[in-house]
């Protein structure tokens, strides 16, 4: 396994669509703290992005040998909103981006089934690229549940067509996030995703869910005792055969520093994958 840092750790507290620190700076900190990657968001280069600033980003990557792990190419995908299925319809501006950046791997969303025929045919045509695309185990999507993801991945039926594992959207949505559920999606995965959360009632932090309705989230440091243990879920990847990316997908917290808290995610999971 190798480790990635989303650059959603770098993006202002209360917008995903604006970066907080430069993808340049960003990039230097996640080298110099032993990363491997970076996940791509919206916020430092979209399908918006015009050719020469996507060349400065791969340049600048190329030159620290870093890679990108996985492309979220636009907004609605970041914010989950009733945009976020259109990549489906049109993936090829997000697999030019992908292979602009160097990735093997999009990020879609689907939230109803008549977007399985667009989920096939986008896979087709991202199979004739190379192409992977994975979806997260997202709340307000067709992929809130394993039994429901594993339904919807057996009726697109692509073997390019997979899953991003991340726990704590399972935790929000009453599932199993643990090495039984990565058993189960284990065939599937094809990037695994980590961002601390506990349930909180009072939080004002709410996920969507479609089936327990609001669930009050509350972030919390990614050490934190009290959200999710990552390494007997590490462990549990390893275990399944699983050897992709591993990317810090944390948002940054009140008090916190960009540059604190890449340093302290390396620290805390370099020993651990």
């Amino acid at each position: 396994m190798q480790l990635s840092l989303s650059v959603r750790i770098a993006e202002s507290p209360k917008r995903k669509d604006v970066a907080a620190v430069p993808v340049e700076t960003v990039a230097g900190l996640a080298k110099a703290a032993g990363f491997a990657g970076l996940s791509m968001r919206a916020s430092v280069v979209s399908i918006e992005t015009s050719a020469a600033r996507r060349d400065q980003i791969r340049e600048r990557l190329d030159g620290l040998g870093l890679r990108v792990s996985m492309v979220t190419g636009d907004l609605p995908l970041a914010i989950n909103n009733s945009d976020a299925t259109g990549a489906l319809r049109n993936i090829v501006p997000y697999l030019d981006l992908a292979e602009a950046l160097g990735s093997g791997l999009v990020r879609v969303m689907m939230h109803d089934e008549t977007d399985i025929p667009d989920a096939q045919r986008a896979a087709d045509l991202a199979a004739a690229r190379g192409i992977r695309l994975s979806h997260q185990m997202h709340w307000g999507s067709l992929f809130e549940t394993v039994d429901g993801a594993l339904d919807v991945l057996a009726r697109i039926d692509r073997p390019n067509f997979g899953v991003t594992y991340e726990p704590a959207n399972l935790l929000a949505c009453g599932e199993d996030y643990g090495p039984g559920a990565i058993v189960r999606l284990a065939p599937h995965i094809f990037n695994a995703y980590f961002q601390n959360i506990r349930l909180d009632p009072e939080s004002p932090v709410t996920f969507a869910t479609r089936c327990r309705g609001g669930v009050g989230v509350r972030f919390v440091p990614l050490d934190d005792a009290s959200g999710i243990d990552p390494q007997p879920l590490v462990g549990a990847l390893r275990a399944a055969g699983y050897d992709g990316w591993v990317s810090i997908h944390q948002p940054l917290l009140d008090g916190e520093t960009v540059e604190a808290v890449i340093g302290a995610a390396a620290r805390q999971f370099l020993p651990l994958i």
